[in-house]
């Protein structure tokens, strides 16, 4: 009999009352607002008006992705779980799915198996509708800014000059490079453009950064989308677009509440890309896990390369978070895989590829001990064909980190499967102090920021920065944007910014094509290697599928 699929098992579930779920997380009835049964928007003033310390912060992350899965969002799900089954206070705060992995190659973001947050079906698609009003309020500043230029360009904005591009949250190679404004006079000025997912928009990232309304709209208000002719920005505080665009976010920034299969309750608020943008959910369901849990279990995108080395210097460092431990996801397979072996041979014992893959564990491990300073755990998802010897073999290379390592089998048995990983959680918080320190300083150039980051991050020997971007280097910090942290947008299948070079390769160089301010997130984009802000659709979509029967029941989804 085959094992049952994520929506299958999700399905299943009875569900409580999404009224439960905020009594049982200490939130009283005046701040939730019910989307229906089973989700709700938690009003902000939560933050202002109730007291009390805020919990432990627990990172989970993972190894560099290989196709073989490595399962960090599920391990989080049943690391609450876990905790909750060993007595403690947690709630778990995820980001939003995109519809663009979702209908594409890589699934959804409600995690898996026993360990997933529900209703699984809503969080994977529309939701609450969040992203929609973060795709509106980005496009109706496109349409301002075009609908400026077209009135008389009293601003003097270059079109040739223009950054601000319009987004869809969906996978349309089609949209990458366009052509728009066609069609005579009336019907605005023909210039190139192009559309970023909805993900990949800044406006995404000051929805996530954001600590309130009025914060919200003075990020919004320093956004640059264009320059002028005199080659100074123009921003969307000077086209008068700010608050018709927080009026259609006033409400997506307030955090959904939802709820593990077990009944713990859950965040999920945002959803940036860790390859392109800074991985994180919204820092004010980060806030919110904090104050009602006294632990609080999140998870950022991708490697630790990518989502961990930004929600520790970007995310951390704005918000005043610190974290209390961290959890680093790895699979024996995955690690076979960064050693050189194909997907149909994973099943096989293997030690010879699983020592030519663990450095990349083990980079990742000590970057987070040794750059970051902080305390941490490798969580290894045992499969039925890991053999006992490769498992030892882990469990000792880790140990010579001063790490322990904990087998995790939560997708097949939930939060019982994440109880020793959730004690050793809790050991680290109690008994192992922190020393968090950013892995570079703000003062640093732009240039020595992007090289801190990939000789002490990424293990390589240095960057090389393309002339166009150094152009861009120099008239950033001409402007005055030098002393914003970077987020380097590269590959996530390597610490390299080329796809190929598997494991924890070195002596490699980083190729800086593009760097722009994103001011209104406080941030600077580095873009490297072949990145793009608007994927493609696989030759075999995972939308073909899905369906819906006569009752509405979807199937297909994962």
């Amino acid at each position: 009999m085959p094992y049952p699929t994520d929506i299958e098992i999700a399905q299943a579930c009875e569900m409580q009352p999404i009224s439960k779920i905020a009594a049982r997380a200490g939130i009283c009835d005046e701040y939730l607002e019910p989307y229906g049964k089973y989700k709700a928007k938690i009003d902000p003033a939560l933050l202002r008006e109730c007291p009390g310390e805020d919990g432990k912060l627990i990172l989970v992350t993972a190894i560099t992705p290989t196709p073989a899965g490595e399962g960090k969002t599920t391990t989080t799900i049943g690391l609450a779980d876990g905790l909750s089954r060993i007595g403690k206070n947690v709630v778990v705060a995820l980001r939003e799915p995109s519809l663009g992995p979702v209908f594409g190659i890589k699934g959804g973001a409600a995690g898996g198996g026993y360990a997933q947050v529900v209703p699984m079906e809503d969080i994977n698609l529309h939701f609450t509708g969040d992203f929609h009003a973060i795709g509106a309020a980005n496009n109706l500043l496109a349409a301002m800014l075009d609908n400026h230029i077209q009135q008389g360009n009293a601003l003097h904005i270059d079109p040739r000059r223009i950054t601000w591009k319009r987004c869809v949250d969906m996978n349309d190679r089609q949209l990458r490079f366009v052509v728009d404004g066609l069609g005579g006079k009336a019907n605005g000025t023909p210039r190139e453009d192009g559309f970023d997912i909805t993900v990949a928009s800044e406006i995404m990232a000051v929805f996530c950064l954001a600590s309130s309304l009025t914060d919200l709209k003075e990020r919004l208000s320093r956004i640059v989308v264009a320059y002028s002719y005199e080659g100074e920005p123009v921003t969307a505080g000077d086209l008068k677009a700010v608050g018709a665009m927080t009026a259609l976010l006033k409400d997506a920034l307030k955090p959904n509440l939802v709820q593990t299969l077990e009944g713990t309750p859950a965040f999920v608020h945002g959803g940036p890309f860790a390859n392109i943008a800074h991985g994180c959910n919204s820092v004010m369901a980060t806030r919110m896990a904090l104050k009602l849990g006294d632990y609080a279990v999140t998870e950022a995108g991708f490697g630790a390369d990518l989502g961990a080395e930004k929600f520790l210097d970007i995310k951390c460092r704005m918000a005043g978070l610190k974290p209390s431990a961290v959890v680093v996801v790895a699979t024996v397979r995955a690690l076979k895989m960064h050693g050189g072996l194909s997907k149909k041979d994973l099943g096989q014992e293997d030690l010879a590829a699983l020592e030519k893959g663990i450095p990349n564990l083990l980079r990742h491990v000590s970057n987070i001990r040794n750059v970051y300073g902080l305390p941490c755990v490798v969580a290894v998802n045992r499969f039925p064909t890991d053999t006992d010897a490769e498992i030892e073999f882990i469990i000792a290379k880790c140990r010579e980190l001063g790490v322990n390592t904990v087998l995790s089998t939560v997708w097949a048995e939930g939060g019982k499967g994440g109880e020793a990983l959730a004690r050793e959680v809790v050991r680290l918080c109690e008994e192992e102090k922190p020393e968090f320190r950013f892995s570079y300083p703000l003062e640093l150039s732009i240039s020595e920021k992007i090289e801190a980051i990939v000789k002490r991050i990424y293990g390589g020997s240095g960057v090389s920065i393309l002339p166009a971007a150094q152009k861009q280097i120099d008239e950033l910090t001409r402007l005055g944007f030098a002393g914003l942290p970077v987020c380097v947008a590269k590959t996530q299948y390597s610490f390299s910014d080329d796809p190929v070079k598997l494991g924890a390769p070195e002596d490699f160089t980083v190729t800086v094509k593009n760097v722009k301010v994103s001011a209104g997130a406080g941030f600077l984009v580095v873009l490297t290697g072949d990145i793009m802000t608007m994927p493609g659709l696989p030759k075999v979509p995972a939308a073909e599928k899905i369906d819906v029967d006569e009752f509405g029941k979807i199937s297909g989804l994962f």
